[in-house]
């Protein structure tokens, strides 16, 4: 299954709660997406997501059935490690 690199964008900093990530993660599987992982930026209006998913739109409707924004969404296939080399996601 293809690998998304998800950009989100939050008007006030995210507070992530249990239930709220409960919620987010029901919401993933009726959609047949699968999050992977997320980095939050240092003032917490941003996240970088990492999602296993058949499609750009099964993620935008997982994210539009969630409440969530979804910005910027890429396709990635590979690492590019320090020493250079590259390596399947």
């Amino acid at each position: 299954m293809p690998i998304f690199m998800i950009e989100r964008r939050y008007a006030s900093q995210l507070e992530a709660t249990v239930d709220t990530i409960e919620g987010i993660n029901q919401v993933n599987e009726a959609e047949g997406v699968s999050w992977l992982y997320s980095f939050l930026s240092a003032d917490k209006r941003r996240s970088y997501c990492l999602y296993d998913a058949p499609s750009p739109e099964a993620i935008r409707r997982a994210a539009e059935r969630a409440g969530l924004p979804a910005d910027v969404i890429v396709e990635v296939s590979e690492r590019i490690l320090p020493d250079g080399s590259t390596a399947a996601i």
